[in-house]
């Protein structure tokens, strides 16, 4: 039996399982690797004068990873350039913060080269190759050309955007046409899987097949949604743990018997964080007799420094919260605790259990983990409240949470306040709702699902069953494949 190879831009897992920050990309893979004994491939995050392929293999956190070092050109160019100021806007319908240039797409396509041409020494005949994310969109095309027949799976962990926002992309067909050498598209949503179709099929002049693949290019392709999960087990344990334990006290004493609406992300335009202060400066206005009552903690751990737009956004929510604070602080009470630090995954653990309502609302989101790991910390006899964004992924399956539209100042408003009013006893129906889809679909339930498909294992059902090769069921003729 062969291995799971994860391909991904940065390795990076823990050394210890409690030091992550707010979920994603590394503890999820961390865990998976864990369980399939895989090797996890990408860049160091170091830069050399000049690359040459060399691979640093170790063992970290129980993880064998596989590193190598980029130039600095290529990480200027192909990261700093092609993937966070192309792509990343352009997926999160930022289209007035994208940069085209040649230089970028230039040094995107290099550096793919060269982690195929780094990788390909290490794959084995029966291996599976799983590529993760929008750094690596034409990987497996270059692997191909290695002469590379593994089955290789992609999983996108952002939004995929709508046709008309993609066509906007300069070599968009080109882009598209590289994805057609996996075997396995992973999408986080429905809604992201349709609107890739929606481009294969009106703008890519391909099929929809009546098993559910896709085939343009001459080449036929699956294509599924995959809602990544969270290490739920793990995480509800860190809840409890000694460190979650002192941030929990730490932060119930801080309160002072004022109720604590609570926030965490990375400082990224995706995430809606002025929009959430403005919400929550209006939250107030709407509702004085709350000043003194509550008070907003924002942790927004400061990302991508180097880029202007970042830095930008960070002056501005620098001058919003000083607004927010300079017209309704007293001498007792500051509205707004806003911090620019990263925080063990233990420690947020603890700062989530402590909360009483959970504020996350991205403008545009993959998934988000945060509002999985914010359920699976609460205590089920007294639970806060998720507030969630419509447009994260995870609003899909988490329709207990109070769904907001993120655009919506006084909507937004409404929801705070009535997730501050809201009794115990809805307050722990609309948990144990979310915590019971949290717990099954983790991410063992994620890995499992995406390997299997990837495999070639069963079919897929409009409704997510799944049969084993050569049966089927009449419903699946006309739809797409589903997870």
């Amino acid at each position: 039996m062969g291995r799971l190879i994860v391909v991904s831009n940065r390795v990076n897992p823990p050394s210890d399982a409690s030091v992550g920050t707010q979920g994603g990309l590394a503890m999820a893979l961390s865990a998976a690797l864990r369980e399939e004994n895989g090797i996890w491939f990408g860049w160091s995050g170091q830069t050399t004068e000049a690359f040459t392929g060399h691979l640093s293999i170790q063992k970290i956190g129980g993880v064998t990873v596989a590193l190598t070092d980029l130039e600095a050109q290529d990480v200027q160019e192909y990261y700093n350039g092609y993937a966070n100021r192309t792509l990343w806007p352009l997926f999160h319908y930022r289209t007035d913060l994208v940069a085209f240039e040649r230089s970028f797409d230039e040094g995107y396509l290099r550096v793919n080269h060269r982690f195929a041409d780094t990788l390909f020494p290490l794959v084995e005949k029966e291996d599976l190759l799983w590529v993760q994310d929008y750094h690596l969109l034409p990987l497996a095309s270059m692997l191909r050309k290695h002469g590379v027949s593994n089955r290789i799976g992609f999983f996108l962990h952002i939004p995929w955007p709508a046709m008309r926002v993609f066509q906007t992309l300069p070599k968009h067909r080109e882009l598209v046409e590289t994805l057609f050498d996996y075997d396995l598209l992973g999408f986080q949503t429905e809604d992201s899987l349709n609107a890739f179709q929606e481009y294969v099929v009106h703008a890519a002049e391909g099929e929809r097949l009546p098993d559910g693949r896709l085939r343009a290019f001459g080449k036929t392709i699956r294509a599924g949604a995959f809602p990544i999960g969270i290490d739920s087990e793990d995480f509800t344990a860190a809840a409890t743990s000694d460190k979650a334990l002192a941030f929990y006290n730490l932060m119930r004493n801080s309160q002072a018997g004022r109720k604590m609406i609570t926030g965490v992300d990375r400082l990224d335009y995706s995430k809606g964080l002025e929009e959430r202060f403005l919400a929550y400066e209006q939250f107030l206005n709407n509702h004085p007799r709350m000043e003194g009552e509550v008070f907003l903690m924002q942790i927004a751990t400061a990302t991508r420094e180097e880029v202007n737009t970042y830095q930008e956004l960070r002056a501005r929510l620098d001058s919003l919260s000083g607004r927010i604070n300079g017209e309704h602080a007293t001498i007792d009470w500051v509205p707004v605790r806003y911090v620019n630090r990263a925080y063990r995954r233990d420690e947020l653990a603890g700062i989530y259990r402590a909360s009483h309502v959970g504020l996350v609302t991205p403008l545009r989101d993959g998934m988000n983990l945060v509002a999985k790991e914010f359920v699976a910390a609460q205590d089920e006899r007294d639970p806060g409240v998720l507030i969630l964004s419509e447009f994260a992924g995870a609003a899909a399956q988490m329709q207990a949470a109070l769904i907001v539209n993120p655009f919506d100042r006084q909507a937004m408003a409404e929801a705070i306040a009535e997730a501050v009013h809201m009794p115990l006893k809805e307050r722990r129906q609309r948990h144990e709702d979310l915590m019971r889809g949290v717990m099954a679909e983790d991410v063992v339930w994620w890995r499992n699902d995406f390997v299997a498909k990837l495999k070639g294992e069963g079919e897929v059902t409009p409704d997510g069953d799944t049969f084993p090769d050569g049966q089927s069921d009449d419903r699946v003729v006309t739809l797409p494949v589903a997870s």
